[in-house]
């Protein structure tokens, strides 16, 4: 068996063994991408949709269940296949959809969407017709003109109808992007809907869990968030008879957990030359405040230039890593990242266990490597929900700007710099009772302040908040603290 074999053997016993029957589950969140979807049935023209956002985020589950009774064609890509293989599969989901007659193989895509025109045709009905493209971007072998045979499909036949839905759909955001949204070709401007599909809030998170009769604290969830971030294929693989740290410790540590070989079966299938993508995250993972460019090149011994770009930006786009400036600096001076929760938890803890060590999770829980772990994952979960935040602080209608602040005495994690002339300072602490400030700390949090006021210039009114699992233990210290915030406000 090939290596490229071996890989899909591999994703097939994943996807066989461990993914969950979605289709038996109902929508879950997803509110203004559900209008979105709904709004372009009742559209007068026809209407060419991409979807996009990261692997395992829901998007295929999202269109089949908003368009399920409108869809009459689906196709979806396969990786690390050709473009006869392709074909013969777009061959075999048409002959599904067209019980009573045979559909010859087509040789190339041309002749693949000119039987799907015929197929077309022959519906009578006047209603919305929906066509949904799956993993886009493995349709699109090299030398297989598969885009030159969607453009002449859209421009020659669907765009000149009023009841088509072309929604097309795929992880690589970078591919999506660069050829869709970006084309200079016959597709350029031809996207009508573009929808970002982003991963779950910890609120949806929890309505998502009881839904599943799987009953937990918020805390817990919480730590759920912390290791698996919001994306939905990981958060159903739950067992709600387990608890917390034993599904963790099920999940990521038993000799045959499932996340074990999620890491890099995640990177292979969404970037071509992947190696040098998980080369950037090993190198952001070991350094909580990011990377600089430079620093980056300086690690990884990456070639600077156009493909660094390209490869920084497809992180970014894919929803990994997150590009951010200091406050009062450029973007000349911008950090990366790594944002993906599972990311940092894989290769934090994963990667570094020993499979005959079953009870990794269940030993590591409250030492001094876990909460080091926590107390970033914590301030990773803050950024991923900034939002409610703002709306927790009554400023959701205020523009602000987040950045962060380091200089040689102190550092402030999150800024939130407002236009009504106040400036948020943000401490983000995760412990698991309410935080307690000492007189030391007191002592360097008014240093931290003021050393902030001074260097930056400001003279906006600095309101320090402080975003905690459960709250500020009220003593003759907290007074200092004008915004007290616990977990609560990510689930409101």
């Amino acid at each position: 068996m090939s290596q490229n074999d071996n890989s899909i053997w591999l994703k097939f016993v994943f996807f066989s063994i461990f993914e969950p029957k979605l289709a038996m589950n109902p929508l879950i969140g997803r509110k203004k991408e559900i209008d979105l979807l709904n709004a372009y049935l009742k559209s007068e023209k026809s209407e060419f949709i991409a979807v996009y956002g990261r692997r395992r985020v829901g998007k295929t589950f999202l269109i089949r269940k908003v368009y399920e009774n409108k869809i009459i064609f689906q196709l979806t890509g396969m990786a690390n296949v050709n473009m006869a293989q392709q074909l013969s599969q777009f061959t075999s989901a048409l002959n599904l959809r067209k019980p009573n007659w045979k559909v010859n193989p087509v040789k190339n895509w041309f002749e693949a969407f000119q039987q799907l025109i015929a197929f077309i045709d022959n519906k009578s009905s006047n209603e919305k017709k929906v066509i949904f493209l799956d993993e886009l971007p493995w349709l699109d072998n090299k030398g297989s003109k598969f885009l030159s045979a969607l453009e002449h499909f859209w421009n020659s036949y669907a765009s000149a109808r009023n009841d088509i839905i072309l929604i097309v759909c795929g992880s690589a955001a970078s591919w999506i992007i660069n050829k869709l949204f970006k084309n200079k070709g016959g597709l350029h401007n031809r996207i009508t809907g573009k929808i970002k599909l982003a991963p779950f809030t910890l609120k949806e998170v929890e309505a998502f869990l009881l839904s599943r009769n799987a009953i937990y604290n918020r805390y817990q969830v919480l730590i759920l968030y912390m290791a698996f971030g919001g994306i939905p294929f990981y958060i159903d693989l739950i067992k709600s008879e387990k608890s917390v740290i034993q599904n963790i410790n099920d999940l990521c540590f038993s000799q045959e957990a499932p996340f074990r070989i999620e890491f890099e079966n995640l990177y292979a299938s969404l970037f071509n030359k992947h190696e040098n993508h998980i080369q950037v995250i090993r190198a952001l993972s070991n350094k909580n405040k990011g990377l600089s460019r430079n620093e980056i090149i300086q690690i990884t011994k990456l070639t600077n230039g156009g493909g660094l770009t390209r490869l920084l930006n497809e992180l970014e786009e894919s929803s990994f890593i997150r590009s951010y400036k200091a406050f009062g600096k450029n973007q000349n001076n911008k950090l990366y990242q790594l944002t993906d929760l599972y990311s940092l938890f894989y290769l934090k803890f994963i990667e570094k266990s020993a499979r005959d060590d079953e009870n990794f999770w269940i030993n590591i829980v409250n030492t001094p490597t876990y909460f080091s772990w926590s107390g970033y994952a914590f301030e990773m979960v803050c950024l991923h929900h900034i939002y409610f935040i703002k709306k927790a602080l009554g400023i959701s209608g205020i523009q602000s700007a987040i950045s962060t602040w380091q200089s040689s005495k102190a550092q402030i994690d999150l800024i939130i710099d407002r236009k009504d002339q106040v400036i948020n300072l943000c401490e983000m602490k995760f412990s698991l009772n309410e935080f307690a400030i000492d007189n030391k700390y007191e002592t360097n949090l008014r240093n931290k302040i003021e050393t902030f006021r001074l260097q930056s210039k400001t003279k906006k009114a600095l309101f320090l908040t402080f975003i905690t699992s459960y709250g500020i233990k009220q003593n003759k210290h907290s007074g200092m603290v004008r915004n007290d915030l616990n977990m609560d406000i990510f689930f409101a």
